[in-house]
């Protein structure tokens, strides 16, 4: 924690140099998001009033850096956004630990509730495990799919990692509209109806994709830049000492 509190004040220095240098501007995160900024959200940090609510969802088998990494980019994001950034775990299973894909147990605490999110993140987990825990229970199961379809309302963006657009996909969420996934999954997805993109980040205004299981820092970083501005999404690369890497695909891409 100390760590991150002299990183910070370190990076919101060298940001006033560079501004008072001149050098610094409101660029693209990095080079495949400079035309994505034309989708209409740039306002959005400018109009939210509360916090960011981002809410990413959990069940068993779930891939440990599909939700750990995106958790890591907005809970950081929050020490650069005056409205403040809310990050939490939620499941539509018993509440208590989640064992992940690896063994790693994380304590989820709080209930599905996606009226009171503005982000959903569905990871992916499991995907060549087909009897074992993961996406495939889930999807057997009924359950998370089903309350996925019912998700979506004006104002919420619901996004998934890796294999979890296969979730989506259970949800009809992605069915013909841009998406993307894990390199192993795309066949998958676009049988089902998903139109892919070989994008590292799929932004398609409330529905947003990212592929691969590192992906969930370029997920985050994005929407970080889209809902809370480039400043924050700076200052969260300086602290994690991580550059996005990969294209962001935006409907206004050519």
């Amino acid at each position: 924690m100390e760590r991150r509190h002299f990183l910070r004040r370190t990076t919101t220095a060298a940001g006033a140099t560079a501004l008072a240098a001149g050098t610094l501007t409101a660029t693209a995160v990095n080079a495949g998001t400079a035309t994505a900024m034309t989708t209409g959200k740039t306002t959005a940090a400018a109009r939210r009033t509360g916090p960011l609510r981002v809410d990413i969802v959990m069940f068993d088998g779930v891939e440990e850096l599909d939700c750990i990494a995106p958790y890591e980019v907005f809970s950081t994001s929050a020490m650069h956004s005056a409205g403040g950034v809310r990050v939490r775990y939620v499941t539509t299973g018993r509440l208590g630990a989640v064992r992940a894909a690896y063994g790693t147990e994380i304590r989820v605490a709080h209930r599905w509730a996606p009226q009171e999110a503005d982000v959903i993140v569905v990871p992916g987990g499991g995907y060549s495990r087909r009897d074992g825990p993961g996406i495939w229970a889930e999807i057997d199961s009924g359950v998370l799919p089903r309350a996925l379809a019912a998700a979506p309302r004006e104002g919420l963006t619901v996004t998934s990692l890796c294999t979890g657009a296969l979730l989506l996909s259970a949800a009809g969420l992605t069915k013909g509209r841009p998406c993307t996934t894990h390199h192993g999954a795309k066949a998958d997805l676009a049988a089902q109806g998903g139109i892919v993109k070989n994008a590292r980040v799929v932004d398609d205004g409330d529905l947003v994709t990212a592929g691969g299981i590192s992906s969930g820092l370029e997920l985050g970083l994005w929407l970080v830049r889209r809902e809370l501005g480039a400043d924050a999404a700076i200052g969260v690369e300086g602290m994690l000492e991580y550059e996005a890497r990969g294209t962001v695909w935006t409907a206004s891409s050519p």
